[in-house]
């Protein structure tokens, strides 16, 4: 994973130096308690996967402008947005291994100024001059609050199926990553079929991110991780490792689970207990396996694209999304 990571790197080290360029250069607020709090969230260590994936599905359909990694920033304000406001509604404490935006400057300011960042994003998505692309954007904004609206309605709740979080995840997830993609073809003018099979691969992708990065909480060490391991089972955050745990486990096993769960205020040793069961009934590997499943179905929806290094290197990201432990 160590030599996969390496090999991505070297590869898009270019890429990514431009964007956060670009990420610095088009925030634009007026005040300093803005920039403050938008370079918090920005500038702690994200891993621009949304950003660079559109530049890469740019260029894979023939893209070669540089204002690509212009339009890119759209991806990650977005996404800084989504999470300045999530880890206030879930009360989190740390974000990527250092303290919340909302723990620094509290909530008023956090959630004002990931307002900002969302209308930045629909500011420079305005900038391309497609219609199209402001309405992918807005579209995305409008599934990915849906998302999480979603996520706060079913939080504790033990009976969540395996369809609703998928329908979940595709929302608070996937579609930021879908959309990149897809964007990235409608920015070169692709085919029909090209923006579509983009779009396929990108869906994927974030479903299969989303699955990893909830099982992580159940997996990771957090100082890897940057965040307490067992918070979102804290948070009330029912994911897939345990939804499917609790439908295939015995009588017994299922209410020492659901004991432990209810409690919210469990003890290391009890989260531990929650772990081994889930590794005894094969739901940490039957979540790996699912997300394993999306990611060679990303790969396949590459196949109309003739073989070069930057559909190379879109299997190779996705590879490490499925591979990662951070």
């Amino acid at each position: 994973m160590s030599e996969l990571r390496k090999k991505i790197l070297h590869m898009v080290n270019s890429d990514l130096s431009d964007i956060e360029t670009a990420l610095m250069e088009n925030l634009n607020p007026h005040l300093d308690l803005v920039t403050q709090t938008a370079r918090h969230i920005l500038f702690s260590g994200g891993k621009r996967l949304r950003p660079l994936l559109m530049v890469l599905c740019a260029r894979i359909c023939g893209y070669t402008q540089e204002d690509a990694k212009d339009f890119a920033t759209v991806f990650e304000y977005l996404h800084a947005a989504t999470l300045l406001h999530d880890d206030l509604v879930d009360g989190a404490t740390m974000r990527r291994g250092t303290p919340v935006a909302h723990s620094i400057w509290g909530n008023s300011t956090t959630v004002l100024v990931g307002d900002f960042l969302l209308a930045r994003a629909l500011s420079i998505s305005a900038q391309t001059g497609r219609p199209k692309i402001i309405k992918v954007i807005s579209e995305i904004a409008e599934e990915m609050s849906q998302g999480e609206i979603h996520q706060l309605m079913r939080k504790g709740k033990l009976d969540i199926s395996h369809s609703e979080y998928l329908e979940i995840i595709t929302r608070k997830t996937a579609v930021l990553i879908q959309g990149a993609c897809r964007v990235g073809a409608i920015l070169a003018k692709a085919s029909d079929r090209m923006e579509t099979s983009l779009s396929e691969y990108g869906l994927n992708i974030g479903i299969a991110y989303q699955i990893i990065d909830d099982l992580l909480d159940y997996t990771a060490d957090s100082t890897i991780l940057g965040k307490e391991i067992g918070a979102d089972l804290k948070e009330g955050k029912v994911t897939l490792p345990v939804i499917h745990a609790l439908s295939v486990a015995t009588p017994k096993d299922r209410a020492c689970m659901e004991d432990i769960i209810r409690k919210q205020a469990f003890s290391a040793d009890e989260f531990k207990t929650i772990v081994k069961m889930l590794n005894d009934c094969g739901a940490i590997a039957y979540a790996q396996q699912l997300a394993s499943e999306k990611i060679e179905a990303a790969k396949a929806a590459l196949s109309v694209f003739p073989q070069t290094n930057t559909k190379d290197l879109l299997s190779y990201i996705a590879d490490y999304v499925v591979n990662r432990n951070m």
